[in-house]
């Protein structure tokens, strides 16, 4: 991490004035960045805030400088701030994941990550949940485990986003999503990532979401994904025969619902 120290002094606020303080960041290279933005207040007029017990004071905040004849010098705000690098927007062909609604299908899906470092300078994964168990047979939807947030797989992390929640209520319970494979080319410092995505819709649909990546050591990419849904197969064909002009012919037949 680069140690980079800039000092802004001299500046007067008023009582409940606000003071906006930019911060620019450019990485050049795909890796996390890491600063402390350090905010030191004083009076003007050098006098100090009164404090009635400055020893207890100076024990539990340890952002306030205390006079040594008592009352508070000056205060500090400490505002941690982590650079996160994302791969410039391309325009890519969606990645498209289609079938037919009441049936499940399966689809390797491979992306590259560009520009990517080492993992020597990692950071530690954030959480871990449940991944798609592909041991279980393949013709019922209730098969499809998808992942709450972001999946880990030791220096990745990824989830599927989508447009709105709306979208997602319809997608969560359909879509599941693993690694299974990962090569790398440190001279060309590019990262292969193949996804196993499966999906089980119980309706005709046609929804888009986004396959974000994220690298421990630093470094975001996304990439589209189209999920569309066909109309599901005919069940059964009703013949329904008649007895004679302007006489009523009935059939019955019985629905089952699929859920409650």
């Amino acid at each position: 991490y680069h140690n980079v120290l800039f000092y802004l002094t001299g500046i007067r606020l008023a009582p409940k004035q606000k003071l906006n303080i930019p911060v620019l960041f450019m990485p050049d290279t795909m890796r996390t960045y890491e600063a402390v933005v350090v905010i030191h207040v004083m009076r003007e007029n050098g006098e100090n805030w009164p404090y009635e017990d400055s020893a207890k004071l100076n024990k539990d905040l340890k952002s306030v400088t205390v006079a040594e004849n008592g009352g508070i010098k000056g205060i500090l705000w400490i505002c941690p701030v982590h650079g996160l690098p994302e791969a410039p927007q391309q325009k890519l062909v969606p990645t498209v994941v289609r079938c037919r609604a009441r049936q499940r299908v399966e689809r390797r899906v491979e992306v590259l990550l560009t520009g990517v470092l080492p993992a020597a300078t990692a950071m530690p994964a954030a959480r871990n949940s449940d991944m798609v168990n592909t041991n279980k047979p393949a013709n019922t939807q209730e098969n499809v485990q998808v992942t709450d947030g972001f999946s880990t797989t030791e220096e990745f992390l990824y989830e599927l986003q989508y447009e709105s929640n709306e979208i997602k209520s319809q997608l969560e319970s359909l879509v599941g999503m693993h690694l299974v494979e990962r090569e790398w080319d440190t001279e060309c410092r590019i990262a292969t990532l193949v996804f196993n995505i499966v999906f089980a819709p119980n309706k005709p649909m046609r929804n888009e979401a986004t396959l974000v990546v994220q690298y421990a050591a630093g470094g975001i990419w996304k990439f589209p994904v189209l999920f569309i849904a066909l109309e599901p197969e005919v069940d059964d064909i009703i013949n329904i025969e008649a007895v004679g002009l302007n006489k009523e012919s009935i059939v019955g037949f019985k629905l089952t619902s699929q859920t409650r």
